[in-house]
């Protein structure tokens, strides 16, 4: 049995998924502001310069290797390596994990802390923890 698109049945099947893409698009929009403002929040605590870097697409990946006081060449590392396949696993993981160590220790947290940073779910709670504890 086909649907004709244009009837009534095509119209429901439209309007769900417009409605779908509208509450993805929010959604996403709402990860980003929240991670922005985490990180922002973190780059104030630990006194590194520029912290609105945080609202700037790969400008919040080089504020934070500032934040962790990685060397600024792992930045290009992380972007091409996320371009090779297969190797994109672990370069993304390797250093992100380093990376949140790193800030985490900046925050006087435990450096542990950042490998909970690739579990989903936990990764929003440790961000905001990140951010907003003392």
């Amino acid at each position: 049995m086909a649907y004709d698109i244009a009837g009534p049945a095509g119209a429901g099947i439209l309007g769900m998924m417009g409605a779908f893409m509208a509450a993805y698009v929010i959604f996403v929009i709402l990860g980003y502001v929240y991670f922005a403002l985490a990180l922002m929040s973190i780059a104030k605590k630990t006194n590194t310069p520029n912290p609105w870097l945080a609202w700037i697409p790969l400008a919040n990946l080089y504020l934070m290797t500032q934040i962790a006081q990685v060397p600024w060449w792992t930045l290009i590392v992380f972007i091409v390596g996320a371009f090779i396949p297969f190797v994109n696993i672990l370069v993304i993981l390797g250093l992100g994990i380093w990376w949140w160590w790193r800030i985490a220790e900046a925050r006087g947290k435990p450096g542990w802390w950042g490998i909970l940073m690739v579990i989903p779910i936990v990764n929003i709670v440790m961000l905001g923890v990140l951010a907003w504890s003392d």
